[in-house]
């Protein structure tokens, strides 16, 4: 009830208005967020006359509320700030500059520049007296940005717009040199707050020094301001160009936007009669990659070939990368041929989005397969590639695979890079090799490298997967310790490790602090909260969820339908859950391989030996690569059913295909030996764990603790309590209650007793299993009068106890005794 009672407060943003008309970037790749973005933006949109602002932030989604509550086109694409230079696409020379101008310009590249500040005015005001002193003004402020002095750049440009004098010095193209100098050192805050001051001057602000700082801002991962700018463009009357357009579309991609507000620029930019040119399809695919919209992304690529277009090597690189994104290899190695075909050859990018391709969907030998192919070529693999490898053998769990990986990536003389490291962080996370982890966190500063924004993610995802809360607090602290600022990323780890941690408030409270910063929701952030709602098994409001998302601007993929099947089995729905598998098994839902994975998890959780071997069989059928959690499904339940041939079977399966048995597999492989004759190999398993250098939870404890307690074995049961509390686990109410219902069996109801007490001491709340263990075995042994002297007495041994639990107890007592 209290889940529900949280639920019933959240909004869910899944249905985002229209936006407006955006403007144009260059970049056809978008490229990740910077992970230290910088103060919010200077611009604050004011009364908007005609158009209507893009979103920056997504309004609540009333119904879950609701619900819970109960030729043209091939002309070239210019550069930014470029418009009219001579040089461009050429070292910078003084052409167009006068004798004076190059001799000025000469002075300033020479001058020290400290002194430059009391002097400027004296090498300047020559200009003054030049026929055409606006166009040397431009040419001096162009030379110095290429000569990478923006100080100076910066300077001159602030002594044209302050300077007292008669003579017109001032080109609105300055303006967007200046902006373009500042973004490229840097500097956006200087070029917003320098764009205010013009303002404030009077200075007529045009479409391309907009579009300048727009780009600026992209560049530096200040979106938010990007989309804010644009609007306040639009307000101060200033129509965008297709170089506008691009540029917004490609910051739309970059944020994640939904694909509605994408098309809806798309749609606003054609209404002013600007038609798309290629790079803003190159865009378009690209801005696919995210939500893995591989339908629209065909689409889109078959109709620039209708528009008459001819793909080139960035649009078929852009194709590939959303397939690989929407792990999609087949289809991806069909781009490769029409590439080919089309005369393009495969570079470094188009290998390494294949590779991708094929690591993120199992298909391992083939990304093996295809760096061979890319050495045959002559092509040498990159940090990316090995990363992508190494990803990919550790999310199959051949962790031995992915440190072989990694080796060849140092011995060839290949440098890890940030992201290699987040793939080891990763790796050891996932296998709770905690030290090993660390470890690598601190590799880090020793190769001169720096934790990213994704480290920090990484290290939230590992401890929240883990249920350790109090970690994933505190690095989340630590991280804005550091100086990282959360972005949708962030927000989406922490809705994820929170509801992983049982904190599904904490989990709600998170989701509502991402609105409340402006971070737009996308695909992630919905499969996060449905992620959160399917672990308590709220089906209800995962059904509405998903209904909007269909409904409105956000695609769902196969993480959403497979969350749909995990809320279905936690709420023990499992007619709905069979239902719905026929629809995979059909067709009628695409049958993607996570949906039947993911049949496999929930049919094996729900203990539906049949259906889970139904979902396994399939997935053998179709060929399609197994991975660790598939693997360790099947252990489960064999091991559970005490089916260990068929347990044996999954184990040798595992060992010849190179897979590393994880901490779920060793927890399967105790509890079936647990509930077995050969007891005693459960403890055996458990220091193979601890001799593997990895870190036992409470369940291997406790399944050991259940297997000597169950044969009368005290003596060992204790010493493995022992050994529990020393490795700082703190035991659960589940290992007291295993002491306390054998006790109670033996008829030692002091000792039963005694641990009872123990455990309120050590703060731990006995439940109504601890209870009824005791209550019970008076009952069974004939001691009717000491089961009722018992509850009168409930409260001498535990305070807390209600007078709830103290009649149910008593009533349970006659239901015993007829």
């Amino acid at each position: 009830m209290e889940r529900m009672g949280m639920v019933e407060k959240v909004a869910l943003p899944l249905l985002l208005p229209n936006p407006p008309p955006p403007s144009q970037s260059p970049s056809s790749s978008p490229s990740p967020p910077s992970s230290k973005p910088n103060s919010v933006g200077v611009m604050t949109p004011g009364p908007s006359p005609t158009p209507t602002p893009i979103p920056t932030s997504a309004p609540p989604m009333t119904t879950l509320i609701h619900d819970l509550n109960t030729s043209s086109r091939s002309r070239h694409r210019v550069a930014l700030g470029k418009s009219f230079d001579p040089n461009r696409g050429k070292p910078w020379s003084p052409h167009g500059l006068s004798s004076s101008g190059q001799q000025i310009l000469r002075t300033l590249i020479r001058s020290d520049s400290n002194s430059l500040s009391t002097h400027l005015d004296d090498i300047l005001r020559p200009l003054l007296d030049q026929p055409n002193p606006a166009s040397d003004i431009l040419g001096i402020i162009k030379a110095l940005g290429f000569n990478n002095k923006c100080d100076l750049a910066f300077a001159v440009f602030q002594w044209v717009r302050t300077t007292n004098h008669s003579v017109p010095l001032f080109n609105t193209s300055a303006i967007t040199v200046i902006f373009k100098i500042l973004g490229k050192a840097g500097r956006v805050s200087s070029a917003a707050s320098l764009l205010l001051a013009l303002q404030n001057d009077g200075v007529h602000i045009d479409v391309y020094a907009y579009t300048c700082l727009i780009n600026a801002y992209s560049s530096s991962g200040r979106y938010r301001d990007a989309v804010n700018l644009f609007n306040k463009m639009q307000q101060d009357g200033c129509n965008p160009t297709l170089i506008t357009y691009n540029v917004v579309l490609n910051v739309y991609g970059k944020m994640g936007m939904p694909w509605s507000n994408v098309t809806a620029l798309v749609d606003s930019m054609k209404s002013r009669g600007i038609s798309p040119d290629l790079y803003t399809y190159n865009t378009l695919i690209s801005c696919c990659r995210r939500g893995s919209l591989y339908e629209e992304a065909v689409h889109l690529f078959e109709q620039m070939k209708l528009e008459g277009f001819t793909p080139d090597k960035v649009t078929y690189n852009a194709l590939l990368d959303v397939f690989g994104k929407s792990r999609r290899p087949k289809e991806a190695m069909q781009v490769l041929r029409e590439m080919e075909a089309n005369a393009f050859s495969p570079t470094i990018v188009t290998y390494n989005s294949l590779i991708s391709a094929c690591a993120k969907g199992g298909l391992l030998e083939e990304a093996l397969q295809l760096k061979t192919q890319m050495l045959d070529k002559g092509i040498q693999p990159d940090v990316f590639t090995y990363t992508t490898l190494l990803s990919g053998f550790e999310k199959a769990g051949k962790d031995e695979l992915a440190i072989q990986v990694f080796e060849e990536m140092r011995s060839v003389g290949c440098k890890p890079n940030i992201c290699t490291f987040n793939a080891l962080i990763k790796m050891h996370g996932n296998r709770g090799k905690f030290a090993e982890m660390m470890k690598v966190f601190e590799e880090i500063k020793v190769c001169n490298c720096s934790p990213d924004i994704v480290t920090w993610n990484t290290l939230l995802a590992v401890f929240g997967q883990n249920g350790m809360h109090s970690q994933v607090s505190g690095i989340f602290k630590e991280m804005k310790r550091a100086g990282f600022v959360p972005e949708r990323d962030t927000f989406n780890t922490l809705i994820s490790a929170y509801s992983r941690c049982g904190s599904f408030d904490q989990a709600m409270a998170v989701y509502k602090s991402m609105l409340e910063a402006g971070v737009v929701p996308d695909l992630s952030t919905y499969n996060a909260v449905l992620a959160a709602l399917a672990r308590g098994g709220l089906w209800e409001q995962s059904e509405k969820v998903l209904a909007e998302m269909k409904d409105g601007r956000c695609k769902p993929n196969e993480m959403s339908y497979s969350s749909l099947l995990h809320a279905y089995a936690n709420g023990k729905e499992i007619e709905r859950m069979n239902a719905f598998a026929e629809e995979i098994y059909s067709g009628s839902i695409e049958t993607h391989p996570v949906l039947l994975k993911t049949l496999v998890l929930v049919n094996s959780k729900s203990d539906l030996l049949m259906d889970t071997e139904r979902a396994f069989l399939e997935l053998r059928r179709r060929g399609i690569s197994l991975d660790i959690t598939t693997l360790n499904a099947m252990l489960s339940i064999y091991g559970r059913k005490q089916m260990v041939a068929k347990a044996n079977e999954i184990l040798n399966f595992m060992h010849d295909r190179g897979f590393s048995p994880s901490l779920t597999t060793y927890n399967s492989l105790m509890y079936m030996y647990s509930r077995s004759e050969n007891f005693q190999k459960s403890e055996e398993i458990l220091r193979e764990v601890l001799e593997k250098g990895m870190k036992p939870d409470r369940i291997s404890y406790n399944t050991v603790i259940y297997a000597y307690c169950r044969n009368g074995r005290m003596k060992e049961a204790s010493r493995l309590f022992s050994e529990m509390k020393d490795s700082t686990l703190v035991p659960d109410v589940v290992t007291y209650n295993t002491f306390i219902a054998t006790y109670a069996g033996d008829s030692m109801f002091a000792e039963a007793i005694d641990v009872v007490r123990y455990m309120i001491k050590q703060g731990c709340k006995p439940d109504q299993n601890t209870y009824n263990s005791i209550v019970d075995w008076y009952c069974k042994l004939d001691r009717r009068d000491e089961a009722n002297s018992f509850v009168k007495g409930l409260r001498n041994l535990d305070p807390h106890v209600s007078k709830e639990e103290e009649n149910r107890l008593l009533e349970r007592i006659v239901k015993m005794w007829p």
